[in-house]
């Protein structure tokens, strides 16, 4: 069985990597599998894929509206493993699930890896899963070949140390206190926060949170090992619809740029 950790370690390996988000299901699964194409194409290197939730709390207005979007429009867990699984016939791009526990719990922790790793996904990020109470789920998720992807929010220096230490397939650093969305500034240390990661892990920390211009892309590239771009591209997605693709191409190639300049 391939491991999706070692896919996901692989992806860095190019270069700064370029992780773009959607969520499922936005407007519609078959306009998802074009976009996840799309970006694969123009140069991504890794794409999260968000499963629509009614209550997603780590999310600003923008992936908010989204989530509604694509519940309205039909889209299920069991959707979003059939969209990977068509992907996966077209492209081998790394995939990673952005989920919410309940979800994972009502399906039960075993079947959930078990599925998610079966349609081809890599990893899977659970941002109201506390890094405290990940010790029986990350069992499951290293038991399916599934990367569980930490994130490391601007906290005390002992608590980024313990979560660094434990991670898997990549790091994600929050760059900002609060839910997603694209931010003018951003004021965090980051700097600070990614050497403190380092000291403590010798897997990829990409920056996510707030990131939407070639220009942030290319300071925070500066001293981690990627970024994680959601809300500039749902934002995009929001505005063409089922048209988006070729939009999205565009931005993804910008984007990449800035990472490779």
């Amino acid at each position: 069985m391939n491991n999706g950790i070692g896919r996901l370690q692989g992806a860095f390996s190019r270069g700064k990597a370029f992780i773009g988000f959607v969520t499922g299901g936005d407007p519609n699964i078959a306009a998802s599998e074009r976009f996840i194409l799309e970006m694969a194409e123009a140069g991504a290197d890794i794409i999260e894929i968000g499963i629509p939730f009614s209550d997603p709390i780590a999310e600003g207005a923008v992936i908010q509206d989204a989530n509604l979007r694509a519940l309205a429009s039909g889209a299920t867990t069991d959707g979003m493993f059939e969209l990977v699984r068509s992907v996966r016939k077209k492209s081998d791009v790394p995939i990673v699930f952005l989920t919410y526990l309940n979800p994972v719990f009502h399906m039960g922790y075993d079947r959930f890896f078990a599925r998610a790793r079966e349609c081809g996904a890599d990893g899977v990020i659970i941002p109201d899963l506390p890094f405290d109470e990940q010790g029986e789920v990350k069992a499951f998720a290293r038991t399916h070949g599934l990367a569980l992807i930490s994130l490391i929010a601007p906290t005390s220096e002992e608590r980024i140390r313990g979560i660094a230490a434990d991670g898997d397939g990549f790091l994600y650093v929050v760059s900002s206190m609060g839910v997603t969305g694209v931010r003018s500034e951003i004021t965090t240390d980051l700097p600070s926060i990614m050497t403190l990661v380092r000291a403590n892990c010798d897997i990829p920390a990409a920056v996510g949170f707030g990131i939407g211009t070639p220009e942030q892309a290319a300071a925070i590239a500066g001293f981690s090992d990627g970024v994680i771009v959601g809300s500039a591209i749902v934002r995009i997605i929001a505005r063409h619809g089922e048209e988006a693709a070729p939009h999205l191409r565009k931005y993804v190639e910008g984007m990449k740029k800035a990472l490779q300049g």
